[in-house]
């Protein structure tokens, strides 16, 4: 049987692997379900959308520098 649509909480890593989730909560958002992804200040790749509710929190490390260790 189908499950019942809920509450999610998520917490991606940067890069690849939130590039894969972020298809996945795009179809549980059209499921019903409501989601809350929680990242940090300092995120490049993990963006807001109309499909999950983004929250940020404050660490130590900059945007730039985060960029910067990616490249």
């Amino acid at each position: 049987s189908p499950a019942t649509s809920g509450k999610l909480l998520v917490v991606p890593m940067e890069g690849s692997h939130w590039l894969s989730m972020k298809d996945v909560l795009v179809e549980l958002s059209k499921r019903g379900h409501e989601i809350v992804v929680l990242a940090p200040d300092s995120k490049v790749l993990i963006d807001s959308s109309g499909m999950y509710k983004l929250k940020t929190y404050p660490v130590p490390l900059k945007k730039e520098a985060m960029e910067e260790h990616f490249r």
